[in-house]
């Protein structure tokens, strides 16, 4: 990629009224002390902690050009803050010496804008050693706070604040000593609160007690609307599961209405096909700001924040067209209603080349990647039937043994010999199998509510989302719901399939290694759709008991071939021709 980070001109007028832009755009590194990255997909971290000297001394020239570096292209995406750390947080964040190393990072990247956050553990009084208990009630722990925010802010002024990971999978949290979010939310926000520091509380919520996930994050959080202290924002995942290719807005963004939030996107690739696959995620970010746009203006949103994709590879993100999404992020928290089409074309004449032969096509591939994902991985609105682990590839009948029943496929697809979806109907609306709604469409307001609830006026492309549908319910196309769905996964294998050729359609107008290294990428990717689509439809061919359509082709592969192989993420690689059987 061409390392042409002149400064571009961005349209900082913000469409909605709640801002002029964000005020706070946030990248969030994902990051481990120990150099790896959860969710990343770029090599390793590219905060060297082992590298940065604690006392005095410089940090090493080769270390401060490449954050120098990070710290200009941010600034030119008009990114003005970073979290350093991972959300599941390790304790020795706090640590002195690791708080003088990320005084250094503070230094060199103050010129370029950016303020620097740490995720916190929530348990670290007592993790570091110093207490028996992290109850935020108890005086000892509220003090301690206090002195170690001291500390942060004596070796950076400018201190950004924190982000809490707390009560979610496993992490600890004020719930441990029977308190609540805003117990400890406002513990933190009190001892930051002098310093004018924040505290960006993740609703990201979920328990073991059963239930429908969407739900939970609404029902543990909209009992406190209006309770935290002024400098406690609630970040929000843009829906209410994981990230997902396509999901319905999550209902907190309608909810809260005396609570400052923020929206948390995944810019790494995590369901989307990593570092591989090409899947430009402004159009997904788009439909976000529209949803919420649909019942009314939500004005309290006034943030916006990035899993970072950014990794120690030469290029920052593996995958050169992935750049393009950190670009996108930036460009859509100054200006949410800029065109993904603007967008995909200044990043293309910025890190390609201006040659309309070349930006043309490319702009297009772009502008369908994210669609095509969704048609040959989870089409119509179905979700979260990746394999375990690593979520790369399909496996919707994953279910280990001694797995919780939400963390598997079939709690999602649903699939029987009836029809498949998940039933989020309220228990009023009749369902097509007999199964009562979990009522999450009640978490929406009006005109939403109406709308989602009944499966004759959802939307098709949440249809499974909000429903458990019949294999023989007929679409607004004239197709049966199972047809439908098997000329839905061929089109994204035919899409993806029409990129490599596209790619090779602009070889005259990319580098050599560039272009080598992004067509592997093309063709692995076109092979996964056809692993996604080749699985997907024979595993739910044994519910519906339908024959593919007559004019849907052949699959190239068993299902007992794909059931029976793993994947194995250590040695995979774009140009691994033999991953697959």
């Amino acid at each position: 990629m061409k390392k042409k980070f002149a400064v571009i001109v961005l349209l900082l007028t913000c469409h909605l009224a709640m801002a002029q832009g964000f005020e706070l755009r946030l990248l969030n590194h994902w990051d481990n002390p120990d150099g790896t990255v959860e969710r990343g997909y770029a090599g390793r971290s590219i905060w060297k902690w082992e590298e940065i000297p604690t006392n005095k001394s410089p940090m090493p020239a080769q270390l401060k050009a490449r954050y120098e570096e990070y710290g200009r292209i941010n600034q030119t995406y008009g990114i003005n803050g970073t979290v350093l750390n991972n959300v599941n947080a390790k304790p020795l964040a706090l640590s002195t010496d690791m708080l003088k190393k990320t005084a250094k990072i503070a230094d060199v990247l103050r010129p370029y804008g950016i303020k620097v956050y740490l995720s916190v553990n929530f348990a670290s009084p007592k993790a570091l050693g110093d207490l028996d208990t992290a109850d935020p009630l108890d005086k000892k722990v509220q003090q301690w706070w206090e002195k170690k925010v001291k500390e942060i802010y004596r070796y950076i002024p400018d201190f950004g604040g924190f982000l809490v990971k707390a009560n979610s999978e496993g992490e600890p949290g004020p719930m441990d000593y029977g308190r609540t979010h805003v117990d400890g939310a406002n513990m933190l926000a009190a001892a930051l609160q002098p310093h004018g520091g924040i505290v960006m509380w993740r609703a990201f919520v979920y328990s073991a007690k059963g239930g429908d996930r969407a739900n939970q994050a609404y029902e543990e959080f909209m009992p406190f609307d209006g309770q935290f202290a002024d400098n406690v924002i609630i970040q929000i995942k843009n829906g209410p599961i994981d990230f997902q290719p396509r999901e319905a807005v999550s209902p907190l963004f309608f909810g809260l209405k005396k609570t400052k939030m923020m929206v948390e996107f995944q810019i790494t690739q995590e369901y989307t096909g990593e570092s591989i696959h090409t899947c430009f995620l402004a159009p997904m970010w788009h439909e976000f700001f529209q949803q919420i746009q649909t019942p009314g203006e939500v004005c309290n949103l006034v943030g916006i924040a990035g899993v970072a994709n950014i990794g120690d590879s030469p290029n920052w993100t593996a995958n050169d067209l992935a750049m393009a999404n950190w670009y996108a992020f930036g460009r859509l928290a100054n200006d949410p209603w800029v065109s993904s089409r603007t967008i995909a074309e200044d990043f293309l004449r910025t890190y390609y080349t201006d040659d309309p032969r070349f930006v043309r096509p490319i702009t297009q591939l772009l502008l369908k990647s994210r669609e095509a994902i969704v048609d040959y991985m989870m089409p119509l609105g179905l979700h979260h039937i990746f394999a375990g682990g690593h979520h790369y590839g399909p496996e919707p009948w994953c279910a280990p043994a001694g797995w919780r029943e939400d963390w598997l496929p079939r709690f999602y697809h649903r699939a029987d010999s009836i029809g498949i979806g998940f039933n989020r109907s309220d228990h009023n609306e009749p369902c097509l199998a007999g199964e009562q709604g979990s009522n999450n469409v009640s978490q929406y307001p009006e005109p939403l509510h109406i709308l989602y609830n009944n499966v004759n006026t959802c939307p098709e492309n949440l249809l499974l989302w909000f429903h458990h549908v019949s294999w023989d319910y007929t679409m607004n196309n004239g197709l049966s719901l199972w047809d439908n769905l098997c000329y839905t996964y061929d089109r994204g294998v035919h899409q993806a399939e029409e990129f490599v050729e596209t790619w090779k359609s602009v070889k005259p107008y990319v580098e050599h290694e560039q272009y080598e290294r992004q067509l592997q990428r093309f063709q692995r990717q076109a092979k996964d759709a056809q692993w996604w689509r080749d699985a997907c439809l024979l595993y739910f061919q044994q519910f519906s008991h339908r024959p593919l359509p007559p004019d849907s082709p052949a699959p190239h592969y068993t299902l007992k071939e794909l059931m029976d192989y793993r994947l194995n993420m250590d040695n995979y690689t774009a140009a691994d021709p033999a991953r697959l059987p």
